[in-house]
This record gives C-alpha cells, sequence and structure tokens, in this order.
C-alpha cells in the first residue's frame, strides 16, 4: 500500500502577535481539512522580545502605545472569530514575549521526547496539547489582558490543562528550552522569515507571511501533496 504523501509546514510566529491571533483558525482549519497529511513544526519569533522598543519604533509617531492598542481594536473588528479585550496594550502589558516563549518551548520539548502526548486531543477541539497551550497563552494576553510575561500566570495555564509543571520547570532550569528557541531564532534567518504569521513551505521554497487568506494556503499545500508522477514539470 503507497503511504500518503507528508508536507511539512514549519509556522514562525511570536505570542503576542494579533496577526497570529487571527491566523489559529487557519491552522485549525489546515488539520481538520489535511488531517495526517500535514505535520506543523511550530517555531517563535522574538518581534515582540522588547514590546516597549517594538511598538516605539513603529508607532512612536503615531499616538504610541494608546495609537498601537486603538489600531489593533479597529483591525480586529474585521475577525468576528476573536475577542479582543477594551484594554488591550494600555494595562497589563508584557514587557516581553520572550519568556512565554521560553515557556511553551519547555512544553514542546515534554511533547517531543513523550512525556505528554503529542496526539491531537478531541477535548481540545482537535489541537494537540502543545497547540492547545500556545492558544490558551495567545487568549491569556488578547482576551483575558493577563501579563503572560509573568511565569505565574503561564504556571496557572499550564495547571489548567494539568500539565507536570516540574518538568516543564526542568526543561528550563536546564538550558534545554533556550537552546530550542535559539534554535527557532536560527531557523528563522535560515529561512529569511521577515515576520508573524510565516508558513514557510516545501523545504523553505515557499513563504506566505501575513494576513494570508485560508485558500491561498490550500491550495499551496494542495499543490505540495499532489502525486508529482500526474502531473508534467514545466522545467
Amino acid at each position: 500500500m503507497n503511504k500518503q504523501p507528508i508536507s511539512t509546514v514549519s509556522y514562525f510566529s511570536d505570542v503576542l502577535c494579533v496577526w497570529a491571533y487571527v491566523a489559529q483558525i487557519k491552522l485549525d482549519e489546515l488539520r481538520r481539512q489535511f488531517n495526517d497529511q500535514i505535520r506543523v513544526e511550530y517555531h517563535f519569533l522574538r518581534l515582540f522580545g522588547d514590546v516597549s522598543a517594538h511598538i516605539d519604533a513603529g508607532w512612536g509617531d503615531k499616538g504610541g502605545a494608546a495609537g498601537y492598542a486603538r489600531h489593533v481594536k479597529q483591525m480586529t473588528t474585521r475577525f468576528d472569530h476573536v475577542d479582543i479585550h477594551p484594554e488591550i496594550w494600555t494595562r497589563n502589558v508584557p514587557p516581553t514575549s520572550a519568556s512565554c516563549h521560553l515557556f511553551l518551548k519547555a512544553i514542546q520539548l515534554l511533547e517531543k521526547s513523550g512525556e505528554i502526548s503529542a496526539a491531537h486531543q478531541e477535548r481540545f477541539g482537535g489541537r494537540s496539547v502543545f497547540e492547545e497551550a500556545v492558544w490558551r497563552c495567545r487568549l491569556g494576553f488578547f482576551r483575558d489582558l493577563q501579563d503572560i510575561a509573568d511565569r505565574t500566570n503561564q504556571e496557572a495555564i499550564a495547571a489548567g490543562m494539568a500539565l507536570p509543571l516540574a518538568g516543564i520547570r526542568r526543561q528550563i532550569d536546564s538550558g534545554a528550552a533556550h537552546a530550542a528557541l535559539c534554535a527557532d531564532f536560527d531557523a528563522k534567518d535560515r529561512h529569511l522569515v521577515e515576520g508573524s504569521p510565516t508558513f514557510v513551505l516545501n523545504e523553505g521554497r515557499q513563504k506566505l507571511f501575513g494576513d494570508v487568506g485560508y485558500r491561498i494556503l490550500e491550495a499551496n499545500i494542495q499543490e505540495l501533496l499532489a502525486d508529482p508522477g500526474e502531473r508534467a514539470s514545466w522545467c
């Protein structure tokens, strides 16, 4: 029996990026549509590594943090599938996304080692445990206005999912999570990723950056999964 072809999707995002928050519905639909035909590899960026400097650079002459907050709230009115707290980016602003990324890499390492399940879970709407943790961190900030840079809030999310806090702390304290996060940064440079979110396909040959429509993602993946023996080469 011939095995189904599998396409790897490398997904780069920052947990504080509103476009990545909005794009979660596309990741969920890709999983539902393609199931085991795609493998999603998650990488984090340091777009909001220094939140204050990032907002000053982009919005310093456009109202600063208040201007950025207005932009985020206005932009997301177009998307009825996400909730945005009315005080977003004006209160409980995390100083960095890096600590949350580090926490999530620790969970990802536990998944890779088999200490937590990598299977898609019906109780999480088909997401894996790691994918659900990422989503809950995004919800924690954008919907619930939590400072997700704070380890207390991170561990509360993990405890709510019954994740092994001792194992997560071990991955961080040992330096393993730091190394995994640095590997993400190296992958970002290697693939010349410009920002969040970015879908990298076909071993880096195709990059879809920003608010890309789902049908575009779908078409690209379908082409990669198609049997090349049934298609004439244009080369």
